[in-house]
């Protein structure tokens, strides 16, 4: 079974580009060592195909080399966080949310008819970061996106802002999970990694039977 993870910095942290197999040292590695263990008789194939700094549009741009050429049996997207966090970097690449649905809806709709891949979607997510307070509204709003896609394509969502939300709750200090509130640190990590064990362990059942 092939499972294949795509999107930024935060899927791809820190993996061997050179080796499409290595999971890097965030939520896929993880995620990949739960699965493994939860279903010892399933053979998976893992790929782990995060570039640092992509955007929606990016993302579409590789679909087919880093995505549909490997057939994947699932594939997970997390995406949009740079498309927010480039309009206010030094490029100042202006995204619009318009562009950035048209660019999201683009890599689901070529998904859909070009695989026969299970979608799993993980939201932008921003935590507690005095440096990027002024980004909150605009993060809200691409989550708002990307939620009302999911609804429409996706397999299985994984609403990362609400989960992180409720986890702060016990654990207050949003440093405990990212220290610029965007890129999980390894308890950050950790948490992503089992959220999206437990959200694909029904899928692959489906798949596996």
């Amino acid at each position: 079974m092939k499972i294949l993870f795509i999107g930024d910095s935060i899927t791809d942290a820190g993996r061997d580009r050179r080796n499409y197999h290595h999971m890097g040292n965030g939520y896929p590695k993880y995620a990949a060592e739960e699965i493994k263990n939860a279903f010892p008789n399933v053979n998976f194939e893992f790929f782990n195909l995060g570039i640092g700094g992509n955007r929606t549009d990016q993302l579409f741009d590789r679909l087919y080399t880093d995505a549909i050429a490997f057939e994947p049996d699932i594939i997970s997207i997390m995406i949009g966080i740079n498309d927010v966090w480039h309009r206010h970097g030094a490029s100042r690449i202006e995204t619009t949310d318009v562009q950035i649905e048209t660019n999201y809806r683009a890599i689901l709709e070529r998904l859909r008819a070009r695989t026969n891949a299970k979608i799993l979607i993980l939201s932008p997510f921003l935590l507690d970061n005095e440096d990027k307070e002024s980004w909150r509204e605009e993060v809200e709003r691409i989550v708002s996106i990307v939620s009302g896609l999911a609804e429409e394509f996706a397999d299985a969502y994984i609403p990362l802002d609400r989960h992180f939300a409720k986890a702060l709750k016990a654990q207050p200090t949003p440093q405990y999970y990212s220290g610029d509130g965007v890129h999980p640190n390894q308890n950050g990590a950790m948490f992503i990694g089992q959220l999206y064990f437990e959200a694909i362990s029904p899928i692959i059942k489906m798949l596996s039977e």
